[in-house]
């Protein structure tokens, strides 16, 4: 029986572990209940775990029996979102306001599964770092694992991710060199002015106009600014002003992101929004503080790591149906920061839920529980291909 084979007959009970973690999201670094029932069934199976990694991380070590090697690293993030759910699932979430629209309780539930195989076949060579990582959605969780010594603590040679995506057939799977996500920044722009009747405009220093003025003026930075070959985008996703129809304000805040694929385009896109932001704000005669959040480097994929990563894949899913992607994606992942510090790679697994084209961060969002088995399968063949004896 091959090992996709033996973990599909055991997939009806990971559906059960998922729709639980569906129904109890919790958001970054607030994973409280589920970093909980990730250490326990971690336990229940024999392996070493360290909790609170991170604040609310969890590490669990798996040691092969047939003695010292390489240390390889499997990570799957564990946060909601802040968003309400609008699917009619049976496991839908019991705590207001939060969901699993990205995918993360598969997540969890594929590296839960293939750690109880690998707890129980341990006919390797080394150790494998099983990492139940918190607060990827912008929370900054790989960082405050790092923060927290996480690769001081558990040292390893290389780190593997794995993402589900609905731009991938079903139980397909995708692999890049090098760019693979986007950085991504969060910025804010605070303007401050001089509020009045809104009947006496000229008595006022108008920061809703200098807002308004500045969303135009951030949107021509890409096309005017960044080479046409060079991805690049900046997105206002905010703008928060007044409380009067007859009012001027004194205040208004702008904010959102950006995504590049160099650290050179990421400082070039923060120097001229700071320098827009800055110059619009005295034209409208009101001062302009810009803040900058970052929230992942771009996530580079080892290109050896990778190769080896689609060898994995196409053992488990057959050779048609893993392949190399011809573009990086423009979503951002903080995995970017763990690999920065071990060398990695990062794959995509296909699945559409509910069954039919959602796509991710969607209020009606729900991983596809037919490719559980297959993600399970791919940590458990990368991790015994890459500790072989």
């Amino acid at each position: 029986m091959s090992v996709l084979e033996e973990l599909r007959s055991h997939e009806a009970e990971y559906a059960k572990w998922r729709h639980e973690f569906h129904r109890h999201p919790e958001l970054g670094l607030e994973e409280v209940w589920t970093s909980g029932v990730v250490a326990e069934k971690l336990k229940g199976w024999g392996i070493e775990v360290t909790e609170h990694v991170g604040r609310t991380g969890v590490v669990g070590v798996i040691h092969g029996n047939l003695g010292p090697g390489r240390t390889i690293a499997l990570r799957s993030d564990m946060d909601a979102l802040s968003m309400p759910e609008e699917g009619s699932c049976e496991w839908k979430s019991q705590n207001q306001g939060k969901m699993h629209g990205c995918g993360h309780d598969g997540h969890m539930t594929m590296l839960l599964a293939a750690s109880e195989y690998l707890s129980q076949h341990r006919d390797f060579k080394g150790t494998i770092v099983l990492i139940f990582q918190p607060g990827e959605e912008g929370a900054g969780g790989a960082l405050e694992m790092m923060k927290d010594g996480l690769f001081k603590r558990f040292p390893c040679d290389e780190i593997y991710g794995m993402h589900n995506w609905t731009d991938v057939p079903v139980g397909q799977v995708r692999c890049r060199h090098g760019a693979t996500m986007a950085g991504q920044d969060f910025f804010s722009i605070h303007l401050k002015g001089k509020g009045s009747h809104a009947s006496a405009p000229h008595l006022s220093a108008d920061p809703v106009l200098a807002a308004s003025l500045l969303v135009t003026a951030l949107q021509q930075i890409a096309s005017r600014n960044i080479a046409p070959l060079d991805p690049a985008v900046i997105s206002v996703t905010k703008i928060h002003t007044g409380s009067a129809f007859n009012v001027i304000p004194e205040t208004a805040e702008i904010g959102g992101c950006t995504r590049f694929f160099s650290n050179e385009t990421g400082e070039l896109l923060r120097k001229r929004i700071r320098e827009v932001a800055e110059h619009i704000a005295i034209s409208c005669g009101v001062s302009a503080k810009v803040e900058f959040d970052p929230i992942a480097a771009v996530l580079m994929s080892d290109p050896k790591l990778s190769d080896a990563f689609l060898a994995a894949a196409r053992e488990v899913v057959g050779d048609a149906n893993a392949d190399f992607a011809e573009l990086p994606q423009m979503a951002s992942e903080d995995f970017s920061y763990l690999s920065q510090e071990v060398p990695g790679a990062y794959c995509f697994l296909g699945g559409q839920a509910p069954y039919g084209a959602k796509n991710l961060h969607n209020p009606c969002f729900d991983f596809d529980d037919r490719v559980l088995a297959v993600g399970a399968a791919i940590w458990v063949t990368i991790a015994r291909n890459r500790l072989a004896a």
